[in-house]
C-alpha cells in the first residue's frame, strides 16, 4: 500500500510537469501571435508576457481539472454515504445481509469496512439466536409430548397396575429431563452473563475427582465399566462447587458412550504449575467434523443415541465456560470406534 501510494504521487508529479511545460510552449506561441498583431516589445517584456500567458493557461487547466476531480470525489463520497445510510437503516430493521462497496483510497473506507463487519457479526449473532430458540423448543417439545401422551393413556380404565407404573415412570423420567434442561440453561446463562460469583478456596483436586467417581458409581457399575484412576496429590485454588460440575459432566459423558464391560481411565498429573486431568474412555469416539462443534450449546454427536440417554447437549458447554472462568482449558483427542480422551488443564498451587 505504501509503495502504491508513492507511485501515485510520482505519476501525478510527472503529469503536472508535462502540463506546465505544455502551458509554457502554448504561452510562447500565443505571445508570438499577439506580437505579430500589435508589435514586439523589448525582450524583457516579451518574456514576461509569455510567462504570464503560460501561468494563466496552467491556472485555468488546474482549476478545470480540480473541479472535475472534486466533483467526482464529491459524487463518490455522496454515493458511499448514501450506501452506508441505507445499510445502517437495513441493519436497524433486522436485515444483516448487506455489503457496502469499499475503495482503498476513499477517506470513508474504514467506516464502510466497519459497517460491513458489524453487519456480518450481527448476522452471525442472529443465526445463533435463531438456532438457540429452535434447539430449546425442540428439546422442550420432546419430553412435553411424552408427558402429555402418557398422561392421556393413564386415563384408560383397562390399564393394569404394571402398565400404569410403567407410564408413570416415563412421565417422571421426562419431567426430570425437563428439570435438568432448565437447570443447565439457567447455569449457562448466568455463567455467560458473569453474574455467578466465584468463591475460590484451596482444596485437593484428586479428592474431588475421586468423590465424583464414587458419586456416579451406580451408573458405571450397572454397565460393568472398569474405572482405572491414577490421581496424583494436587492442590488447587478454585470454586469447588463449580469445578465439581466439570468432572460430573465429563464422567457422565464417558459412562454414557462407553459400552457394556468397557473401561474408563482417569489420569491426574502435575506439570510445571499446571494440573492436567485426562479422562479416557474406549467408547464410540467422535469424528473430526463433530469435534469442531463439540463444545457448542445443544450440539450432539449422535442425536438419537444421546436423547435416549437423557442428554441435552449443554454439559460440555458448561464445562468449557467454567474452566475458562478459572483460566483453564479443555481439549479432546478422539477417533471413531477408538474412544475419546478429554484433557483438562488448570493452574495448581
Amino acid at each position: 500500500m505504501k509503495y502504491e501510494k508513492r507511485g501515485h504521487i510520482a505519476i501525478n508529479f510527472i503529469m503536472i510537469c508535462i502540463t506546465f511545460i505544455a502551458c509554457l510552449a502554448a504561452g510562447y506561441f500565443l505571445s508570438r501571435s499577439i506580437f505579430l498583431l500589435f508589435g514586439t516589445p523589448n525582450p524583457f517584456w516579451a518574456y514576461m508576457i509569455a510567462a504570464f500567458l503560460a501561468i494563466l493557461l496552467f491556472s485555468c487547466i488546474a482549476k478545470i481539472m480540480s473541479s472535475i476531480v472534486f466533483k467526482g470525489h464529491k459524487d463518490g463520497r455522496r454515493t458511499l454515504l448514501n450506501e452506508m445510510t441505507d445499510a445502517l437503516d437495513k441493519i436497524a430493521h433486522g436485515d444483516f445481509n448487506i455489503s457496502v462497496e469499499t475503495y482503498d483510497h476513499d477517506p470513508f473506507y474504514e467506516i464502510a469496512e466497519s459497517v460491513n463487519k458489524m453487519a456480518a457479526e450481527l448476522g452471525a449473532l442472529e443465526t445463533q439466536r435463531q438456532d438457540f430458540i429452535s434447539n430449546v423448543s425442540h428439546e422442550i417439545q420432546s419430553p412435553l409430548t411424552s408427558i402429555g401422551g402418557f398422561a392421556a393413556l393413564l386415563k384408560t380404565d383397562s390399564l393394569t397396575a404394571l402398565e400404569r407404573n410403567h407410564y408413570l415412570d416415563i412421565i417422571e423420567t421426562e419431567s426430570k429431563r425437563l428439570s435438568r434442561l432448565s437447570d443447565n440453561l439457567l447455569k449457562l446463562s448466568h455463567l455467560e452473563a458473569e453474574t455467578v460469583p466465584i468463591t475460590k478456596n484451596d482444596f485437593r483436586l484428586d479428592k474431588q475427582i475421586g468423590n465424583a467417581v464414587l458419586m456416579l458409581e451406580p451408573q458405571w457399575s450397572s454397565k460393568n465399566i472398569t474405572i482405572d484412576a491414577e490421581l496424583d496429590k494436587i492442590a488447587i485454588n478454585a470454586d469447588e462447587e463449580l469445578l465439581s460440575q466439570v468432572w460430573i459432566n465429563l464422567l457422565n459423558n464417558a459412562i454414557k458412550f462407553t459400552s457394556q464391560n468397557g473401561k474408563i481411565k482417569i489420569l491426574l498429573s502435575q506439570k510445571e504449575g499446571t494440573a492436567e486431568c485426562r479422562i479416557k474412555d474406549n467408547g464410540i469416539g467422535i469424528s473430526a467434523a463433530d469435534q469442531v462443534h463439540i463444545f457448542e450449546r445443544f450440539y450432539k454427536v449422535d442425536k438419537s443415541r444421546d436423547r435416549s440417554l437423557g442428554g441435552n447437549g449443554l454439559g460440555l458447554s458448561l464445562c468449557k465456560k467454567i474452566l475458562e472462568m478459572h483460566g483453564g482449558s479443555i481439549t479432546l483427542n478422539s477417533e471413531p470406534g477408538k474412544g475419546t480422551t478429554f484433557i483438562v488443564c488448570l493452574h495448581s498451587i
